[in-house]
């Protein structure tokens, strides 16, 4: 008898992929002889974070849902190749199961599993589920979420739902502040403002902190600014730091994101479901610029959660520049002078933490693969 064979399906953002990374991690810590293996995307960063994290991968040609009639073929020309492969590869492995994590790689792979009749499993962070995770929760054995509010979106499966929270990595469990001060060559006497754009950037946020860099500097004396663009945007953002008198570290991307947010004292980000538990995991207070385009506009409900709790501020990603970087100059200023406030919201992020869905995820797949 072989190693037992935990797969994870899904990607495309890291928001799809650290909550499986997660999982996977504990599984390992529970079945160390247990193979892991992901299917992910095509897309670059997939294969990035997958190397990072250590874990075996294998990318899909699956493509996004369209009914455009040139993109709808293509579509299912990509769905049955990817179906193809996963089946391959999990038929040959002994005593599967699968999580499907989210994204149009998710529902090939999770089908094929439950082809070969192997336990499937939806882990759903959103509190929206995609197209993907609803075609799976058909079949899927059992549904772990982040959000009690999920049910009501499925409804049909409320019997196979167990609300978790949402699984981080490990680091979250024991983070340590001062190695991401060292490592980015910070001033440990001066507040951290971290500027984010979850793991592609933003560009309108990077905008709208870079227009209020002139304001910012009447902080220089007692905060930096640490400002994460998105690989495709650094070199454009760090010219318009030139001359900037508040201190700054200007990334495209950082990998350490437990220790850089329980270093931080405030941040500005999107509010993806990763993205707001790990905020409230890290104590950190926070001003949510939700993204605006997802037809759903889910990060707002994601969002509304920490400020619910009294942990977040939403400042809408308005069209216009100059409105929407107002708004987050009156946010900001006022949080960067207010202590206390800043005190209040990072206690009320206890209300949300949970730092145990991971775990509790991985012994439930560990029991099930029995």
């Amino acid at each position: 008898m072989g190693y037992r064979c935990f797969f994870f399906a899904g990607g495309g953002t890291g928001g799809h992929i650290y909550p499986a990374i997660a999982v996977a991690e504990q599984i390992a810590k529970l079945e160390p002889t247990a193979k892991i293996h992901f299917f992910c995307s095509t897309r670059s960063m997939d294969a990035q974070i997958l190397q990072q994290a250590g874990f075996e991968y294998t990318p899909l040609p699956a493509k996004g849902l369209s009914f455009q009639p040139s993109k709808f073929i293509g579509f299912c020309t990509s769905f049955w190749k990817s179906y193809r492969m996963a089946k391959k590869i999990i038929a040959a492995s002994d005593s599967p199961v699968i999580t499907g994590i989210g994204g149009f790689v998710a529902a090939p792979a999770c089908k094929a599993a439950h082809k070969l009749k192997a336990p499937v499993v939806l882990l759903n962070v959103d509190i929206l589920p995609g197209r993907a995770n609803k075609m799976i929760a058909r079949f899927a054995n059992e549904i772990y979420v982040q959000f009690e509010d999920t049910i009501q979106h499925l409804a049909k499966y409320k019997e196979k739902i167990n609300v978790v929270g949402c699984p981080l990595r490990s680091s979250f469990l024991h983070s340590e502040p001062d190695k991401a001060i060292e490592q980015l060559g910070l001033d440990k006497n001066k507040k951290i403002l971290l500027i984010t754009g979850a793991s592609s950037g933003s560009e309108n946020i990077n905008d709208a902190v870079c227009s209020l860099l002139e304001k910012l500097n009447t902080f220089a004396d007692s905060w930096q600014i640490v400002h994460l663009t998105g690989r495709a945007n650094i070199e454009k953002i760090r010219q318009r730091y030139v001359n900037t008198k508040i201190g700054y570290k200007v990334l495209g991307y950082y990998d350490d994101m437990s220790n850089l947010l329980a270093a931080a004292d405030l941040v500005v980000g999107r509010s993806g479901a990763v993205s707001v538990a790990e905020y409230a995991a890290a104590e950190v207070p926070s001003i949510c610029m939700p993204y605006p385009y997802h037809r759903d506009r889910h990060q707002y409900l994601n969002a509304d959660k920490l400020v619910e709790a009294g942990a977040a501020i939403i400042v809408d990603d308005l069209p216009d520049a100059t409105e929407r970087a107002e708004w987050l100059w009156q946010e900001l200023e006022m949080l960067m002078k207010d202590e206390k406030q800043r005190q209040e919201m990072a206690r009320a992020c206890r209300a949300v933490a949970s730092l145990d869905a991971g775990c509790k995820v991985a012994e439930k797949l560990v029991k099930i693969a029995v």
